[in-house]
């Protein structure tokens, strides 16, 4: 690729977005890296260093995209392209040592903690679960209990749904003393908020098929690291285990990332907007955003990240229905289907707004309210989000 290390460290994140992983400025070379349709590769003698030999090994076209994730993130190495996030989370979790300790949030994605608890289960690991935004509750969780310390800390900051932020610096200092690796989640927040290495993280995991991507259109998932030995393994693990990313869905994800400072910038001014008006709104029992000088969480996120995200959730109040009253959750079904611009569907990070009452999925915890609504806000007109969700909101009045 053309850009150097030396010229990538001085740039911002938002000319990263657009400059990385493009290719060499010589004559009648592409402006955009080109998409490789092979399975195999041409070759006479051993393989060795640099040969790409097989397609479950390499593709061209995902150089590209890890190259550019591995610098916005401000990583010493490429990062590497899987076919989901869950196989960027199974891959991370090779990790754990034989029966080692593992140490996650209660609150994260529902997929990871559902892999961690099945893992656990057949004996492969232990599992300690935690309140992430609890520090004490965290370091305690970190300790030997048993005779065994933790051997992985898992991290979202912020988690999914709830919110929760951790002192990310003071835990993955925890974590390093106890011989734990940190792996941290990005997905929520992308390079352009927070960048976990700078924070103390050892491994950086994105759903790319989330903000990254942007557009909806492709899942992927990718892991990031500084550390040599940690890539190594991570590469052998994706390869021996064949979760490789399609190289149309790796080049689709890099065209999407061209644009990520545009849309992180205008969904995250909308969100700010879109709390502040919730949390004032009498159908509304409860806001969760870190942008909220009310959240619990934002004094932590302001010192770590650089904007407060784009998601933000609310518990709906009880309402009233045709000839009775509406629970919180029904309360909150009936607001969703009453919206016409927002979307309700599961994931984020899109283009478009999209919103759910989380409980709906069976793998969410019961400690999740079931009234609670997540939203993810797009980069549509603010006003025009704002006044679908007021009419919504406008029909649990009767």
């Amino acid at each position: 690729m053309s850009l150097s290390e030396e010229l990538a460290a001085t740039l911002s994140p938002e000319s990263l977005v657009v400059a990385a992983g493009r290719p060499p400025r010589t004559r009648d070379e592409p402006v955009n890296p080109p998409l490789v349709l092979s399975s195999t590769y041409f070759g006479t003698g051993p393989l060795g260093d640099g040969d790409r030999g097989y397609g479950r090994y390499s593709n061209p076209t995902w150089d590209p995209f890890e190259e550019a994730l591995g610098q916005l993130e401000g990583a010493d190495l490429p990062g590497l392209l899987y076919a989901s996030g869950l196989a960027a989370v199974s891959s991370a979790l090779s990790l754990v040592p034989a029966q080692g300790v593992l140490v996650m949030p209660s609150h994260s994605y529902a997929g990871s903690v559902t892999m961690a608890t099945e893992l656990a289960a057949k004996g492969f690991l232990e599992l300690r679960t935690v309140d992430i935004a609890d520090t004490d509750a965290v370091l305690a969780a970190l300790a030997p209990a048993g005779g065994r310390a933790a051997s992985m800390l898992w991290l979202e900051s912020p988690t999914n749904p709830m919110l929760g932020i951790a002192d990310m610096r003071a835990l993955t200092a925890a974590a390093h003393e106890a011989g734990a690796i940190v792996v941290t989640d990005n997905t929520f927040s992308t390079p352009l908020v927070q960048q976990p290495l700078s924070l103390g993280s050892d491994v950086v995991l994105h759903s790319v098929t989330k903000y990254l991507s942007g557009h909806s259109d492709v899942v992927l998932g990718a892991l990031v690291t500084s550390d040599a030995g940690l890539r190594a393994a991570l590469l052998h693990h994706r390869t021996i285990h064949g979760g490789i990313a399609g190289p149309f869905e790796a080049w689709l994800a890099l065209r999407g990332l061209r644009t990520l400072a545009l849309r992180i910038e205008r969904s995250q001014a909308s969100a700010q907007i879109l709390a502040e008006r919730l949390a004032g709104h009498p159908r509304v029992a409860a806001i969760r955003f870190p942008g909220l000088s009310s959240d619990p969480g934002h004094e932590r996120a302001k010192a770590q990240m650089k904007g407060f995200g784009s998601i933000l959730c609310i518990e709906v109040a009880p309402g009233r229905g045709h000839g009775g009253s509406l629970s919180g959750a029904a309360a909150a079904d009936r607001m969703i289907r009453a919206l016409h611009l927002w979307l309700p569907a599961t994931s984020l990070g899109g283009v478009e707004s999209l919103i759910e009452r989380r409980r709906r999925h069976t793998a969410e915890p019961e400690s999740v309210p079931d009234n609670l609504v997540r939203m993810s806000v797009g980069i549509e007109n603010v006003e025009d989000l704002w006044a679908d969700l007021e009419q919504a909101l406008g029909t649990l009045d009767g």
